[in-house]
């Protein structure tokens, strides 16, 4: 019987869908991930059914829904309290789970099923208790002591500017460096599930100088701007604005450098690769690459997430499989997958059971090349704090070619064709030509939404606008206790660290 394969999860944060060479991108290089999409596979169609961290990690961590991890927004400092992870299933099947970098759980440094985690979550100390263990090494790095944001750039901002690190001090780096001394210095007995969990290329926009110059010489491809987004083309007057119109200088350079900061993850993920193959690991390992949700980046004088956009909900996704699984080398696939399929799909990759009542559907069909079953569409939403301003939260519905998105606030809508308009430059909500399908995407909302009468947000068959949903579900926020058993009330931060 062949041994349990390792697991290695590269997780970024904030990186389109677009942004792989082995995608089609017209600029930006990702040779690394190319190999492993050519040598496995790279879904075209993976999108995040909640656009923003904290709510994308959880879906994909419990193979939920929003709705039922009670979280349909962005909202800090909100305990994770689930008992059944892809982590605990896989600690109980004897694996070894070790984390480096972001996680967004709360109380930071929660472990929800890894054994250990060398953590990284930016500026964000909610409790004002946390030890950021990459500020702590950098403190002690030859040449130092070091501080990262010393080019004093924020963590939503669309101003770039390269690193003031040397390359191998970089965050990025120190993410894969900390990777191969788990690998180096795991218990040989066991398989081990990685996540290698980079922040990047989340603002702030800090490749290292060599990287963030990688693109100044490059021809850039048109910004999208759609015939619907008139109101967005307003000067931006705050550095961290998520809208508005910005200087040609600083929207190229801020494009530039976001590309750059992908390569830098790429080039340090082949360090990864690298020793892998070199200590004969590669052969037993699985892995997968994927990302939370992706930055808007202009597109449509819009910035960062919470939108339905392409630019802002579709995700890279690539699974690349030992041999022996016989999974389909170079395949590429428009199914509508999303972050609750990662959990039904490692676990029947390992061979491992699959607990009752996820949500998320095993992919490995799929990778089979097997002629399956799968979803017409995804349901997506996000509420709470959005950047669409006066509309309020937004629903969406996709499928492999069109997609469908209402606001719940201003009740407007927006509709799109994306093999004939992949830039959702043209709205065709009212278009003659599309009534039959605007209608049957705006029914399969409401059926969505009429399993959920307690939002008030449809009913009859219709949608009903002019409220917002908080960001999280009521009961997530009863106090927990701290650990010396006092209650500690959920609290509200701001911000998308």
């Amino acid at each position: 019987m062949p041994s349990l394969p390792n697991i290695v999860y590269i997780f970024t944060d904030q990186m389109r869908g677009d942004c792989l060479s082995a995608a089609g991108h017209p600029v930006v290089k990702t040779p690394t991930l190319d190999e492993l999409a050519y040598g496995g596979a790279v879904f075209t169609r993976a999108y995040s059914a909640c656009p923003s961290c904290i709510a994308a990690r959880a879906c994909m961590w419990t193979g939920l829904s929003p709705n039922s991890v009670g979280r349909i927004g962005y909202r800090d400092c909100v305990p994770w309290r689930y008992e059944t992870t892809l982590m605990t299933e896989l600690a109980a099947a004897g694996y070894q789970c070790h984390c480096v970098g972001k996680t967004h759980f709360y109380p930071q440094r929660t472990l929800l099923g890894f054994h250990s985690h060398e953590s990284y979550e930016a500026n964000q100390n909610l409790d004002g208790d946390y030890v950021n263990d990459y500020f702590e090494w950098l403190k002690i790095q030859p040449g130092g002591p070091y501080e990262e944001r010393m080019h004093g750039l924020d963590s939503n901002s669309w101003v770039a500017s390269p690193s003031i690190l040397p390359d191998h001090l970089h965050v990025n780096a120190w993410t894969v460096t900390r990777s191969i001394e788990f690998i180096k210095r795991r218990d040989y007995t066991k398989p081990f599930f990685l996540n290698v969990s980079f922040h990047r290329p989340h603002a702030p926009t800090d490749p290292p100088r060599e990287f963030f110059h990688m693109y100044d010489d490059v021809e850039l491809p048109p910004v999208p701007t759609g015939d619907w987004c008139d109101e967005f083309d307003v000067p931006a007057t705050e550095v961290n604005a998520a809208w508005g119109r910005i200087s040609q200088f600083e929207l190229d350079r801020f494009r530039r450098a976001y590309w750059g900061q992908v390569s830098h993850i790429d080039n340090q993920i082949n360090r990864l690769i690298v020793y892998l193959k070199r200590n004969g690991i590669y052969d037993n390992t699985i892995i997968i690459f994927s990302s939370d949700h992706g930055e808007l980046l202009g597109d449509h004088f819009l910035y960062r997430k919470t939108h339905s956009l392409e630019g802002s909900t579709r995700i890279p996704f690539i699974v690349r499989a030992p041999k022996r699984f016989g999974f389909e080398a170079g395949l590429v696939s428009d199914k509508v997958i999303t972050h609750m399929d990662l959990m039904p799909s490692v676990l029947e990759m390992a061979g491992l059971a699959v607990p009752g009542g996820l949500e998320g559907s095993s992919i490995v069909p799929i990778l089979r090349g097997e002629d399956t079953q799968w979803r017409e569409y995804l349901h997506g939403e996000h509420s709470g704090l959005t950047n669409m301003k006066q509309h309020g939260g937004m629903q969406y519905v996709v499928s492999s070619r069109y997609k469908y998105t209402w606001f719940t606030q201003s009740g407007r809508e927006l509709f799109f064709d994306m093999a004939d308009d992949p830039g959702e430059e043209r709205d065709l909500t009212d278009s003659p030509d599309h009534y039959e399908l605007v209608e049957e995407f705006r029914g399969r909302l409401v059926e969505e939404l009429a399993m959920r009468p307690e939002d008030g947000l449809a009913d009859g068959g219709k949608l009903i606008p002019g409220r917002t949903l908080p960001a999280v579900r009521p009961a997530l926020l009863e106090p927990y206790l701290d650990n010396e058993g006092r209650p500690r009330p959920a609290r509200l931060m701001s911000g998308f660290e």
